[in-house]
């Protein structure tokens, strides 16, 4: 019984982080507007307005990504057995494989993939997980 407890804890972990960062991702545009010209409703669109982008466009990116994370690990962590990191390290190494794939898709600065991928995941799964435990 407790094995599928865990098993659904951590498929709503993944959908609810999932609807964090789309939300994020949506309402990201109307905070910091992208550069006059970019069409992100595409990759292609994206990769090809990639060089007119400044730091403070991949804000929500990185955001999206970590908060993401966190809300899905700490919603395992709340769900299921709140002993157990094995829930939330699931759901970093889910969003971490969504990252490295966006890293292959959309052509981004190699800055950015670096702070993305090392910070956005898996730091943000254990703390998650340690924010559900208390």
């Amino acid at each position: 019984m407790k094995k599928y407890r865990n098993i659904l804890a951590t498929i709503a972990g993944f959908i609810i982080g999932s609807i964090v960062n789309m939300m994020l991702v949506t309402v990201s545009g109307k905070i910091i507007p992208l550069p006059a010209g970019v069409n992100n409703k595409t990759a292609e669109g994206l990769a090809a307005g990639m060089h007119l982008m400044e730091p403070k466009h991949f804000i929500f990116p990185f955001l999206a990504h970590a908060l993401g994370t966190l809300v899905g690990a700490f919603i395992v962590t709340k769900l299921s057995n709140p002993k157990s990191i094995i829930g939330p390290m699931v759901i970093g190494v889910l969003f971490l494989a969504g990252g490295i794939s966006m890293v292959f898709m959309v052509p981004s600065p190699m800055w950015f993939n670096c702070v993305d991928l090392i910070l956005a995941y898996i730091p943000m799964a254990y703390l998650g997980y340690v924010l559900g435990r208390k």
